[in-house]
């Protein structure tokens, strides 16, 4: 199996101009033949008012640009794992019936 870990910014996206929300979190990706998982927690882990703008932004839409130094941007789905702060990240794809500019990956 292997593994990468590193940090990154979930960012939330409300056109290509306006992000509405940036947290940083430490990921870690795992992969066993085909098949991947990516779980991710706050980093440092959220205030009162910084879980409310993460929860306002889920309730809005679960998908995010995972941004990292390293490896470039990714759309991701995100869900909340059932313990305080950890993520789990899965791939995600933009609806093509979407109007140009919503809710996609920004120009890097």
């Amino acid at each position: 199996m292997d593994s990468c870990e590193d940090t990154a910014t979930l960012e939330w996206w409300a056109n290509r101009s306006t992000c509405l929300g940036r947290f940083r979190v430490r990921f870690e990706v795992r992969a066993a033949g085909g098949n991947w998982t990516c779980a991710a927690t706050f980093e440092p882990p959220l205030t009162a008012e910084g879980r409310e703008g993460f929860d306002f932004l889920m309730h809005l839409d679960p998908c995010f640009t995972l941004r990292s130094d390293d490896m470039g941007a990714l759309f991701v789905g995100v869900a909340e794992a059932g313990v305080e702060g950890r993520l789990i990240l899965t791939a995600a794809e933009t609806d093509v019936d979407e109007p140009s500019g919503a809710r996609q990956l920004p120009h890097q």
